[in-house]
Parts: structure tokens; C-alpha cells; sequence
């Protein structure tokens, strides 16, 4: 009878894989997984001290119109035991291709389960036949409403959000939403673009980060560049050519991606490198044209800026172009050498269908919320990373702001200076309701997820 109970929560709740179908009837999570409505338990990775399910969950494609259609939505489930809290990992960007058993250093720091979402429209959780206009901030923290909602059946202890870049964006996004699904929020390296046009933040960031010698080395490279623009841009063509790269579904030519890829290259440096780092930077008067193009490709990458390389990202720089914004940089020091001075924005790297006017509302609405209304939000930002220029300023309602010394896009508690971790440490356990640090155990040996969904790896 009761396997006969199982198979048929299976048949209308659950798609399940074979193996693991097999397993549902003796299974307490497993029957507790399939009694949640459009849950699909893909794949389960067991580990020591851990379980790690790959699975979808139905939801609306419209949540203001719930019956005109649904997809799949992408979500990982890392659980360690029903009585530790749950961490929400939204990392704003797509899951793995194969996930595999990864913790952020929240669910680290808390012993805790974790719920890993994929963002809509990050492929494959999208839409048969989207409609972009689906995907704003409201909708996507709608999805993770749902889920929440949904794994509090399981889970019945606090829950704490998390999220790196753009994913603490998004934990930001969900919490102005639904303040009251979780019991607090680590946003880790978040951007704040509150104004769009308004972004001297950024230029400040860059007349002063790190050493004057070291800002002058990468302005001079930098500038270099554009000026052997035809041998280098020549260069970019062949390994076009021999890599299959193309330009025209996006930014449109070899010369506009030449462009982009060296106004980009500052900006990645900072963001991916320690300012021990200028020693590499190549010296412009006496650098050879192979040793310029080689160190932009290290920083910056000539490859990303293709057609193969940007449709992954759509989703984001539709975002970008739509609500979130973008840096506007004035670039005061490359005067004269740029051919295309309204290239440096977001809609550049979309197809022409999918370009968008800026709406400044959704996110002056969201600044001013985290200012004056929020709780229980820690934000952790770091000393040298660009993107952390414009910055979430929280309430004073049990809220803090950290920042790590000289680092990077890759800034976390761990970073910060030990009177600051012990703080963090202490609020966020706090909020977990997890009194003591917790004893360590094997799934503490898992790799950390930074959350960062960026083409390169952070130091």
C-alpha cells in the first residue's frame, strides 16, 4: 500500500528518474520531495554526510498570468539534515551544465542545507517560446518566492539568502519583494547602479584605486592598444577565423569587439587581479604588439566578446539594458582613440531584437527600500573591486556593510579584516539561529562557490 501511495504522488506531483523511483517508497526526503507539486527529482549525487539532488520545478513563465504558460526552472538541493537551516544560493546567473556538490561559504559557516536556484532565462531555464519581457527582477524573485515556499515543507528552520555579483543583486531583488521568506541576506559584492547616467562613482574608483604608478600603467596600456589598432585588430580577425568566432549577431564587427575587449581590460584587471599584479601589466612605450594582445587576453579575454561567447549572457545584459544598468564610463584618457564613443553599454552585446530603453524606476525603488526599510541584510564588498563603486547602503535595522581589504571580486567574510569576520560570523549565526560555530564535519570539505556567474576565475 504504501509503495502504491508513493507511485502515485510520483505519477501526479513528481517526475523521477528511474534509480531514483526505485528508491522513493523507503525514501523519507524522497516521498517529502515528491509531495511538492511540479517538483522533477533529476539526478542524486550521495556524499559523505550529504545528499545532492539536481532537480526542476514548474513555474509560471508570468506570474501576473499564471495560466499562459510555465518552464522548467534549474535548482539544486545539497541537504545535510532536516533540523539545520537552509541556505537560498541565487547566483543571478545559470547552474553548471553537470552541477555537482559545491557550498557557499554561508552554508559553511552554518553547517546548513543549501537550495541553489538558476535565474530564469539563463538556459536551459527558459520558456519554449519566451517572451522577454518576462524577465525583470520582480518575476524572478516571485520564482524564488515559490520555491521557498515550496521547501519549507521540508525545511522547517530559518533560512538564510546568499548570492555573489549580480546573484547578490538578486538576493537583494527577493528580499525587497517578499521581506518575510527568509531570515536574513549575505550579499556578496552586489552593484548598486541606482541612476544609470549618474555613474561618476566609477570614475572616482579608478582615479584612485591602487598606486598612481600602477592607474598610469594601465592607462597607458590601455590607450596603446587603440593605437595599434590595425595590427592588433588584424590579429583579433585571424583568431577569429581560426576559432569559428563571429561578431555580427551582436557587437557586429571585428574592430567594435577589438574596441569593447580593450575598454573592458581596466575594468577586468581590478576585478580579477590584487594590485600585487601591476608588475605584469607590460610597460606601453617598449611593449611588443604580441605582448600587448597577450596581456588583454589574459585580463580581459578576446574570445568573449563573439556571438558564441555573449549568448550565454543575454539574459543578464537584457537585465542590464532593461533595469539593473550598466557602468558609463567616460574613458577622459582615451580622447581621440575611440571609433565608436557609444559603444561601452549593455545593449551592445544583444542581438538587435532584444535591445531595450533604460527603465530607472525598478532600481531607485530598490536603493531607497534598502535604505530606509530593510533588515537583517549584510552586505560585503571589496577594497579594489570595481563593481563595488556604487554600493547597497543598508538601514540601521540590524544591518551592516564590511569591506576586505584590498580585495577583489572575489571579496567574502573570510577577506574581511578579523574584527569584521567575527562580526559577520556573529550576525549571520544569529539569524540562522545557530548560537555556536558548528562542529565541523566532511561536507565542511566541500568547494566553495563564490556565486560569481563571470567568465574568468576570481584570485
Amino acid at each position: 500500500m504504501r509503495s502504491r501511495i508513493v507511485a502515485t504522488l510520483a505519477s501526479l506531483l513528481l517526475v523521477l528518474s528511474p534509480a531514483t523511483a526505485a528508491r522513493a517508497a523507503d525514501d523519507p526526503l524522497l516521498d517529502q520531495l515528491a509531495a511538492i507539486p511540479g517538483l522533477t527529482v533529476v539526478s542524486e549525487t550521495p556524499g559523505a554526510g550529504y545528499r545532492f539532488f539536481v532537480m526542476t520545478y514548474r513555474q509560471p513563465a508570468d506570474h501576473r498570468h499564471p495560466g499562459q504558460g510555465t518552464y522548467e526552472q534549474r535548482l539544486t538541493l545539497l541537504h545535510r539534515s532536516a533540523d539545520a537551516p537552509v541556505v537560498l544560493f541565487t547566483n543571478g546567473y545559470g547552474l553548471a551544465a553537470a552541477p555537482r556538490p559545491t557550498q557557499t561559504e554561508p552554508t559553511a559557516l552554518l553547517q546548513a542545507n543549501q537550495v541553489s536556484v538558476e535565474h530564469r532565462f539563463f538556459t536551459p531555464s527558459r520558456p519554449a517560446d519566451p517572451d522577454w519581457s518576462d524577465l525583470t527582477i520582480w518575476q524572478e524573485a516571485t520564482d524564488e518566492h515559490r520555491i521557498v515556499g515550496a521547501f519549507k515543507s521540508i525545511y522547517d528552520t530559518n533560512w538564510i539568502q546568499t548570492g555573489g555579483s549580480k546573484g547578490g543583486m538578486t538576493s537583494v531583488y527577493h528580499r525587497r519583494f517578499y521581506p518575510n521568506d527568509v531570515d536574513g541576506v549575505v550579499a556578496y559584492v552586489a552593484p548598486n547602479d541606482v541612476i544609470n547616467p549618474e555613474d561618476r562613482a566609477y570614475d572616482k574608483f579608478f582615479d584612485t584605486v591602487g598606486t598612481a604608478e600602477c592607474r598610469t600603467k594601465l592607462d597607458d596600456v590601455q590607450a596603446e592598444a587603440l593605437r595599434r589598432r590595425a595590427s592588433l585588430v588584424a590579429r583579433l580577425e585571424t583568431d577569429a577565423a581560426e576559432n569559428g568566432w563571429t561578431f555580427s549577431r551582436t557587437i557586429g564587427t571585428a574592430d567594435r569587439s577589438f574596441e569593447m575587449t580593450v575598454l573592458d581590460s581596466v575594468w577586468a584587471f581590478w576585478q580579477y587581479s590584487l594590485a600585487a599584479d601591476c608588475a605584469t601589466v607590460p610597460v606601453a612605450a617598449t611593449a611588443t604588439d604580441d605582448e600587448i594582445y597577450g596581456w588583454i587576453d589574459a585580463v580581459a579575454g578576446w574570445s568573449f566578446y563573439t556571438d558564441q561567447a555573449l549568448e550565454p549572457y543575454w539574459p543578464y545584459y537584457y537585465q542590464a539594458a532593461s533595469q539593473l544598468g550598466w557602468p558609463s564610463l567616460r574613458f577622459e584618457h582615451l580622447r581621440g582613440l575611440r571609433n565608436y564613443p557609444g559603444l561601452y553599454t549593455a545593449n551592445s552585446s544583444l542581438p538587435k531584437e532584444l535591445r531595450r530603453l533604460h527603465n530607472p524606476v525598478p532600481m531607485i525603488d530598490v536603493d531607497l527600500w534598502v535604505k530606509t526599510a530593510s533588515e537583517r541584510m549584510l552586505f560585503i564588498y571589496g577594497e579594489n573591486d570595481p563593481w563595488g563603486a556604487e554600493r547597497f547602503k543598508p538601514s540601521r535595522r540590524d544591518s551592516a556593510l564590511f569591506v576586505a581589504p584590498g580585495a577583489n571580486h572575489g571579496a567574502n567574510i573570510a577577506r574581511l579584516n578579523p574584527e569584521d569576520a567575527a562580526k559577520a560570523t556573529a550576525m549571520l549565526r544569529r539569524w540562522a539561529d545557530v548560537p555556536a560555530p558548528v562542529a565541523a564535519t566532511k561536507v565542511a570539505a566541500l568547494p566553495i562557490d563564490d556565486g560569481l556567474g563571470d567568465r574568468r576565475r576570481v584570485k
